[in-house]
């Protein structure tokens, strides 16, 4: 019998690189969260214009800390279809070894500041 996971909720407010570190550095194997919602390589081009700079630079900043999350393998990402151009970015928290997680939270942290 396949398990459903829980669908995760947005933020409240846009989120932020060092937000999602410390969720990351909080989060039980299989919390996820969404990062983002929309079309993100057309939101980060900046010839499009699509975002404001300062919006475009924390989106760009934080796709990328996500992308190296998941390289190093703490999070698997995925995104969700919610309609034309409209995803949602989701990261999902891996399982990590018992050994390093006490030192997760600082490194991320301190590489996200």
């Amino acid at each position: 019998m396949a398990t459903c996971s829980p669908i995760p909720i947005p933020p409240p407010a846009p989120l932020t690189e060092a937000a999602f570190c410390a969720w990351l550095g909080t989060a039980a194997s299989g919390d996820a969260i969404i990062y983002h919602r929309g079309a993100l390589a057309r939101e980060t081009c900046p010839s499009l214009n699509l975002l404001s700079a300062d919006e475009r630079v924390r989106v760009a900043r934080l796709s990328s800390r996500a992308l190296k999350l998941a390289e190093a393998g703490h999070v698997h990402l995925v995104q969700r279809r919610r309609g034309f151009e409209d995803y949602d970015y989701v990261a999902i928290a891996r399982r990590r070894p018992r050994r390093i997680s006490p030192l997760l939270l600082p490194r991320i942290l301190a590489e996200a500041a």
